[in-house]
Protein backbone atom coordinates (compact mmCIF):
# COMPACT_ATOMS: atom_id res chain seq x y z
CA UNK A 1 0.00 0.00 0.00
CA UNK A 2 3.06 2.36 0.82
CA UNK A 3 2.86 4.60 -2.49
CA UNK A 4 6.67 5.30 -2.18
CA UNK A 5 7.05 1.14 -2.98
CA UNK A 6 9.65 0.68 -5.64
CA UNK A 7 7.35 -1.36 -8.33
CA UNK A 8 5.89 -0.71 -11.16
CA UNK A 9 3.53 -2.78 -14.03
CA UNK A 10 6.64 -4.65 -15.36
CA UNK A 11 7.81 -5.32 -11.40
CA UNK A 12 7.19 -9.20 -10.11
CA UNK A 13 5.57 -9.39 -6.54
CA UNK A 14 6.61 -12.37 -4.75
CA UNK A 15 4.58 -13.96 -1.28
CA UNK A 16 7.46 -16.09 0.74
CA UNK A 17 6.34 -18.52 3.69
CA UNK A 18 2.57 -19.31 3.11
CA UNK A 19 3.36 -22.87 2.34
CA UNK A 20 2.18 -26.02 4.07
CA UNK A 21 4.60 -25.67 6.55
CA UNK A 22 5.52 -21.70 6.63
CA UNK A 23 2.23 -20.51 7.46
CA UNK A 24 1.43 -23.63 8.06
CA UNK A 25 -1.32 -24.96 6.71
CA UNK A 26 -1.26 -23.73 3.46
CA UNK A 27 -4.86 -20.88 4.19
CA UNK A 28 -6.05 -19.16 1.02
CA UNK A 29 -3.27 -16.15 1.37
CA UNK A 30 -2.10 -16.07 -1.86
CA UNK A 31 -4.29 -13.17 -3.28
CA UNK A 32 -1.98 -10.44 -3.57
CA UNK A 33 -4.19 -7.23 -4.76
CA UNK A 34 -1.92 -4.79 -7.14
CA UNK A 35 -0.65 -1.93 -5.06
CA UNK A 36 -3.06 1.66 -4.87
CA UNK A 37 -0.47 3.03 -7.03
CA UNK A 38 -0.51 0.91 -10.30
CA UNK A 39 -4.74 0.79 -9.85
CA UNK A 40 -4.33 4.06 -10.33
CA UNK A 41 -2.61 4.33 -13.22
CA UNK A 42 -4.94 1.64 -15.13
CA UNK A 43 -2.98 -0.94 -14.56
CA UNK A 44 -5.07 -4.29 -13.83
CA UNK A 45 -2.29 -7.53 -14.02
CA UNK A 46 1.04 -7.86 -12.69
CA UNK A 47 2.76 -10.59 -12.05
CA UNK A 48 2.67 -12.66 -8.68
CA UNK A 49 4.24 -15.67 -7.21
CA UNK A 50 4.31 -17.00 -4.25
CA UNK A 51 4.18 -20.59 -2.18
CA UNK A 52 0.59 -20.00 -1.01
CA UNK A 53 -2.75 -21.18 -2.90
CA UNK A 54 -5.74 -18.89 -3.16
CA UNK A 55 -9.63 -18.73 -3.74
CA UNK A 56 -9.89 -19.86 -7.08
CA UNK A 57 -12.57 -16.46 -7.18
CA UNK A 58 -9.19 -14.65 -7.43
CA UNK A 59 -7.28 -13.22 -10.43
CA UNK A 60 -5.18 -12.36 -12.76
CA UNK A 61 -1.72 -13.42 -13.69
CA UNK A 62 -1.06 -15.20 -10.08
CA UNK A 63 1.95 -18.59 -9.52
CA UNK A 64 0.92 -20.58 -6.79
CA UNK A 65 2.30 -23.70 -5.02
CA UNK A 66 5.72 -22.83 -5.79
CA UNK A 67 7.56 -26.07 -4.21
CA UNK A 68 9.92 -26.17 -1.81
CA UNK A 69 8.71 -23.62 -0.56
CA UNK A 70 10.53 -20.83 1.26
CA UNK A 71 9.60 -21.70 5.09
CA UNK A 72 12.02 -25.11 4.53
CA UNK A 73 14.27 -23.28 2.23
CA UNK A 74 13.02 -23.71 -1.41
CA UNK A 75 14.09 -21.19 -3.84
CA UNK A 76 11.42 -18.73 -3.35
CA UNK A 77 13.45 -18.30 0.01
CA UNK A 78 16.46 -16.83 -1.71
CA UNK A 79 14.04 -14.15 -4.28
CA UNK A 80 15.54 -10.68 -2.88
CA UNK A 81 14.01 -7.22 -4.27
CA UNK A 82 15.62 -6.08 -6.94
CA UNK A 83 16.01 -9.59 -8.75
CA UNK A 84 14.94 -10.20 -12.06
CA UNK A 85 12.12 -12.84 -12.44
CA UNK A 86 11.11 -14.74 -15.72
CA UNK A 87 8.03 -16.50 -16.50
CA UNK A 88 7.62 -17.95 -19.74
CA UNK A 89 3.81 -19.99 -19.59
CA UNK A 90 4.17 -21.40 -22.73
CA UNK A 91 7.41 -23.34 -21.65
CA UNK A 92 6.28 -24.27 -17.94
CA UNK A 93 9.32 -22.44 -17.09
CA UNK A 94 10.05 -19.96 -14.22
CA UNK A 95 13.48 -18.71 -13.46
CA UNK A 96 15.47 -16.33 -10.91
CA UNK A 97 17.90 -14.37 -12.90
CA UNK A 98 20.45 -14.89 -10.32
CA UNK A 99 23.99 -16.34 -10.57
CA UNK A 100 24.55 -19.65 -9.24
CA UNK A 101 27.58 -18.01 -7.48
CA UNK A 102 25.04 -15.49 -5.74
CA UNK A 103 22.41 -18.18 -4.96
CA UNK A 104 25.26 -20.47 -3.31
CA UNK A 105 25.67 -17.41 -1.33
CA UNK A 106 22.25 -17.00 -0.27
CA UNK A 107 21.99 -20.19 0.58
CA UNK A 108 24.95 -20.32 3.33
CA UNK A 109 22.89 -17.13 4.81
CA UNK A 110 19.75 -18.52 4.51
CA UNK A 111 17.98 -19.38 7.92
CA UNK A 112 14.82 -21.29 8.71
CA UNK A 113 12.14 -19.21 9.96
CA UNK A 114 10.12 -21.91 10.52
CA UNK A 115 8.50 -21.76 14.13
CA UNK A 116 7.23 -25.74 15.00
CA UNK A 117 4.87 -25.81 17.74
CA UNK A 118 5.82 -27.36 20.89
CA UNK A 119 3.32 -30.18 20.60
CA UNK A 120 -0.33 -30.88 19.46
CA UNK A 121 -1.44 -31.20 16.44
CA UNK A 122 0.24 -28.92 15.17
CA UNK A 123 3.35 -29.78 16.07
CA UNK A 124 2.73 -33.41 13.89
CA UNK A 125 1.37 -31.07 11.08
CA UNK A 126 4.72 -29.20 10.30
CA UNK A 127 6.67 -31.93 10.81
CA UNK A 128 5.10 -34.23 8.91
CA UNK A 129 2.96 -32.01 6.16
CA UNK A 130 4.40 -32.82 2.39
CA UNK A 131 5.11 -30.35 -0.10
CA UNK A 132 2.39 -29.10 -2.02
CA UNK A 133 3.63 -30.82 -5.41
CA UNK A 134 3.49 -33.96 -3.09
CA UNK A 135 -0.28 -33.12 -1.97
CA UNK A 136 0.09 -31.05 1.03
CA UNK A 137 -0.90 -34.79 2.59
CA UNK A 138 0.54 -36.04 5.41
CA UNK A 139 3.82 -38.38 5.11
CA UNK A 140 3.12 -40.90 7.12
CA UNK A 141 -0.53 -41.88 5.25
CA UNK A 142 0.76 -41.84 2.03
CA UNK A 143 -0.05 -45.32 0.62
CA UNK A 144 -2.51 -45.96 3.68
CA UNK A 145 -5.76 -45.17 2.07
CA UNK A 146 -8.05 -46.57 -0.56
CA UNK A 147 -9.42 -44.26 -3.93
CA UNK A 148 -13.21 -45.49 -3.83
CA UNK A 149 -15.61 -42.90 -2.85
CA UNK A 150 -18.55 -44.82 -1.03
CA UNK A 151 -20.95 -41.66 -1.64
CA UNK A 152 -21.15 -38.76 -3.36
CA UNK A 153 -19.80 -36.00 -2.06
CA UNK A 154 -20.82 -32.98 -4.07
Amino acid sequence: MDPDLDVDENSVLVLQNCGPKGYPGMAEVGNMGLPPKLLERGITDMVRISDARMSGTAYGTVVLHISPEAAVGGPLALVQDGDMVELDVEARRLHLDVTEEELKRRREQWTSKLSIPAGGYQKMYVEHVMQASEGADLDFLVGCRGTTVTRESH
